[in-house]
């Protein structure tokens, strides 16, 4: 089931196992997991996007590798917090990986999660093409930890 809000995702996940988190982009897939207690969210990849088919069977097979309980999937609301046309394409995308994957899915709003993860690692002296590198696996961890604060 795809939910939008975390307290009923939090009634369906299961303790100490992971959860893993998606910052969907064009190109790439900024990846996240959470520690098993639920309380620590860790940049973990970005996967390069090849193809629908391609992408779910990654995508699952990671979240079984991990043993993951639930998914986080950042949710690009406007900043007005209404749905944007990219809102589509992530509903979209959530549904087909919750029919690969066969594990809950929340949408997650992402709204200021790129900027928040940019202003980090600038923070951290790091150089732009580096900063480039790591931003949708730092912005999925933020959107992430922000779900496990909430649960």
């Amino acid at each position: 089931m795809i939910y939008e809000n975390i307290q009923d995702f939090s009634k369906i996940i299961q303790e100490d196992r992971r959860i893993l988190c998606l910052d969907i982009g064009l190109v790439g897939i900024g990846v996240a997991l959470s520690d098993l207690r639920q309380v620590i969210a860790s940049p973990h990849s970005v996967y390069k996007r090849r193809n629908m088919s391609q992408d779910m069977g990654h995508l699952a097979k990671l979240a079984a590798d991990e043993e993951v309980t639930g998914i986080v999937v950042g949710f690009p609301l406007e900043l007005d917090g209404t749905e944007g046309k990219n809102c589509a394409k992530v509903r979209h995308f959530a549904g087909k990986l919750y029919k690969k994957a066969s594990l809950p899915i929340l949408l997650q709003d992402e709204r200021m999660s790129t900027a928040a993860a940019t202003r980090a690692l600038k923070e951290s002296n790091m150089t732009r093409k580096k900063r480039e590198s790591l931003d949708d696996k730092v912005a999925a961890s933020y959107i992430l930890q922000v779900v496990l604060d909430g649960l």
